[in-house]
């Protein structure tokens, strides 16, 4: 059941999306606002679900909100006006919808924001419920966005600071996910920690030399207390 915020400072508006969300399987009403700030520091407690979202307040604007937020609520967009839709892309939100909203197209609305927060990352607390080595992916968030990572894609991982690069085959992705939880959601048997600042896919290694790991033609330290793990592991001898 995702728990829902509406925001939106037109009563009329306010009854309508109420009422399409009591009438759609699979979404709550958690409160409605009329007041964005007040909505944004109830969020801040609360933690919705989901939140619908009017563009044009008068306190302050959809587009205001969504930057305060800072990505942290999936969003679907409701306004009278069409020429908000390119801003709504930056944001990455949900889906669009412009008023008058119909119950159709509402419920088409909540399906796109069932199926994608569906998928969304699994929390570090939830992971020990899901059977290990039985998902052939990752979803991770990058920017504004949640991407899904074939893990088989994955050359290895590198730590930044407060970020994470994933190495793939041509590109790479930055996430502030914490090298521990990913780590925790890559399946052993092929993914291993070999320094403080690299976790490597076991089948892209190239070759060894001197404590080092080549991958795609880079040069990975072995970290001296990750080195004797890292040898029973692959079975060789450093």
């Amino acid at each position: 059941m995702l728990k829902c915020l509406v925001i939106d400072d037109e009563p009329l508006a306010i009854r309508l999306l109420s009422d399409y969300i009591e009438k759609t399987d699979g979404l709550e009403l958690l409160k409605a606002f009329s007041n964005p700030i007040e909505a944004l520091q109830f969020a801040e407690s609360q933690r919705p679900d989901l939140i619908f979202l009017d563009i044009q307040m008068p306190e302050l604007t959809g587009i205001q909100f969504m930057k305060i937020a800072n990505g942290k609520y999936p969003i679907i967009l409701t306004t009278a006006y069409d020429h908000y839709a390119l801003d709504s892309y930056e944001f990455d939100v949900i889906d669009y919808l412009l008023k008058p909203i119909s119950l159709d197209r509402f419920m088409i609305a909540a399906k796109k924001a069932k199926e994608r927060l569906q998928a969304k990352p699994i929390a570090s607390s939830e992971r020990a419920l899901v059977p290990p080595n039985t998902l052939s992916y990752i979803f991770v968030k990058s920017d504004y966005k949640t991407l899904k990572i074939d893990l088989a894609d994955i050359l290895y991982l590198e730590g930044l600071g407060d970020y994470v690069c994933i190495h793939l085959p041509g590109k790479k992705i930055l996430t502030l996910e914490k090298m521990k939880n990913l780590a925790e959601s890559l399946p052993d048997h092929n993914f291993i920690r070999v320094h403080k600042s690299f976790l490597v896919a076991i089948n892209k290694i190239e070759f060894i030399e001197r404590n080092r790991i080549v991958i795609n033609e880079q040069r990975l330290p072995i970290g001296a207390t990750y080195k004797d793990a890292f040898w029973d592991k692959i079975g060789g001898g450093a």
